[in-house]
């Protein structure tokens, strides 16, 4: 591949025991594949130290490099306006050909995105799978109910639809229509960008433990609204909306 152009960002909510490694090793990686990179935090409306700590390490890095190379930005949310809104300001915020996104809990490792990057040379869209993932049972058996709903229902075969492990080539998302501001996310993407006739490929990445903070994405509450939005969505893109 010609030098590397890429956004990468993180949505974050109450991440301050993560963010600042998980943007460290990011950063280690991008500029060991001599990348031109910007990294992005979406603080969701954070209630602990998560915006600040992003803050600092934003001034930090602008202490090193050129005012019109800024390499790591922040965004602020406030109040939390949910998953899938953290997901689209990143979204809007990229300015790279490429866009990455992870989530800032520290579950997965940056390094792997060297599996995907050799297969977005052929594809739009190239979506990591969780090996071995580190869950509970239950919140495994719900991700596997629920990718199998989801696939059944937008006429798609991705194995882990909410694996948060995802590269794009940033022309497929950069004029897409998102709606979802909850845990849906994901789903409307990858349903938006079938409908497109986009290429998407699958690769396995590896999933560990959270050890800081705690997991918000299997409350009762976040759940039951990604179903209503589900059924939303199907009569939306149904319609061509």
């Amino acid at each position: 591949m010609n030098k590397i152009s890429i956004s990468v960002f993180f949505p974050c909510y109450n991440e301050e025991g993560n963010v600042g490694r998980t943007t460290k090793r990011a950063k280690e990686v991008l500029e060991g594949l001599g990348a031109d990179y910007e990294i992005i935090i979406v603080d969701d409306g954070s209630k602990d130290e998560t915006g600040h700590i992003a803050d600092e390490m934003a001034k930090k890095d602008d202490r090193i490099n050129p005012p019109n190379e800024r390499r790591i930005k922040v965004i602020h949310h406030s109040p939390n306006r949910g998953y899938g809104a953290a997901l689209q300001s990143g979204f809007r915020a990229a300015t790279k050909e490429l866009v990455f996104f992870t989530d800032g809990d520290g579950q997965f490792d940056t390094e792997e995105i060297k599996i995907l990057l050799p297969l977005i040379e052929q594809n739009d869209i190239v979506c990591g799978y969780r090996l071995d993932r580190k869950d509970s049972v239950i919140r495994k058996l719900n991700g596997w109910l629920w990718t199998k709903l989801v696939n059944i229902l937008f006429g798609m075969h991705v194995r882990d639809i909410d694996c948060a492990f995802k590269l794009f080539r940033r022309s497929v998302v950069a004029d897409m229509k998102m709606t979802s501001t909850g845990a849906l996310i994901s789903a409307e993407i990858l349903a938006r960008a079938t409908r497109k006739g986009s290429r998407i490929t699958q690769v396995g990445v590896h999933h560990y433990p959270r050890t800081a903070g705690k997991q918000t994405g299997a409350s009762t509450k976040v759940i039951l609204r990604a179903f209503k939005e589900l059924f939303a969505l199907y009569n939306r893109i149904r319609k061509g909306q």
